[in-house]
């Protein structure tokens, strides 16, 4: 049996912790004080230099020749199925899962196996902050004449407060729950739409395939800077402390975020254009995918 390389199992595990919480928007404190640790455990955790037990898990995984999640148990290892699929999809290439997640999703009505013409009746925005979802999003409502949702909006809307403060006094699974309202309600209300989504909904998988299952999906993109840039120009200070690592922030954001995003029908780069540029460009981009959709 081969050593357990210590240092490269506690850094990937600080570095996975570093992505989900990014993927989720949440920031250290927010996930300490959620998860009943100090800090200064997340931030060890995070750097690598976390509690060392799990190398003790890692050695037993290793010794019982299953992987670590196997010997934690989560779902797929409830069953001897689940097994055989886990075994099945064992480093294929990500194109093989792609074509095994669109045959499931096809079998069971999932994400990918709706019809393109139904979806293209209502028109989503996903990305981080900056963006262009709202501004585009409206620009686009108003040429197509049909009517716009920003789902923030709608969280506020139902919650009675601002998503900033769900998440302070009830946490961020309470947010995720009326994220998930806001979406059901808007699919409900509008069989045609242009809905700008907030940029961490890709962290509830559940809530990201009922928009990939019902909305013809655009992922409005920039350079870590623009985001950056553009957000400080709105005012807007959330997970920004200090402005010192913003850009590092946004980027690392924008990386555990990124094949997520990519699951979008279409993609759409704001950087380095006006508005009247990314506009006219983003109309023609619609038009290629859904030619009903007029050009500027």
């Amino acid at each position: 049996m081969n050593p357990i390389d210590e240092s490269e199992i506690l850094s990937g595990l600080g570095k996975r912790v570093k992505l989900l919480r990014a993927r989720r928007g949440m920031t250290r404190r927010v996930l300490a004080g959620e998860a009943g640790v100090s800090e200064r455990h997340l931030a060890n955790l995070e750097s690598g230099t976390g509690n060392v037990s799990i190398l003790v898990l890692a050695q037993v995984a290793q010794a019982l020749d299953c992987p670590l999640a196997e010997l934690l148990g989560d779902e797929t290892t409830s069953t001897p199925e689940w097994l055989s699929i886990r075994r099945l999809l064992h480093g294929r290439e990500p194109t093989e899962i792609e074509r095994a997640l669109r045959a499931v999703g096809e079998l069971f009505g999932g994400a990918h196996g709706q019809a393109p013409g139904f979806r293209n009746r209502r028109i989503a925005f996903i990305g981080l902050r900056g963006a262009g979802k709202s501004t585009l999003g409206q620009m686009v409502a108003a040429k197509l004449s049909a009517p716009f949702v920003e789902l923030r909006a709608e969280i506020t809307r139902l919650a009675g407060c601002a998503p900033v403060e769900i998440q302070a006094l009830y946490g961020s699974n309470a947010y995720r729950r009326y994220e998930r309202q806001a979406l059901e309600d808007t699919l409900q209300s509008h069989q045609s739409c242009v809905i700008a989504t907030a940029g961490g909904l890709v962290g509830d998988t559940s809530t990201f395939d009922l928009l990939l299952a019902n909305c013809l999906t655009i992922w409005l993109q920039a350079t870590p800077e623009d985001h950056f840039t553009r957000v400080l120009a709105q005012g807007d200070m959330r997970q920004l402390p200090g402005n010192r690592n913003g850009v590092d922030d946004i980027r690392l954001t924008l990386e555990s975020r990124a094949g997520f995003y990519a699951k979008a029908d279409l993609t759409f780069n704001t950087s380095g254009k006006t508005l009247d540029e990314a506009f006219t460009g983003l109309m023609g981009v619609l038009h290629e995918r859904v030619p009903m959709v007029e050009t500027v």
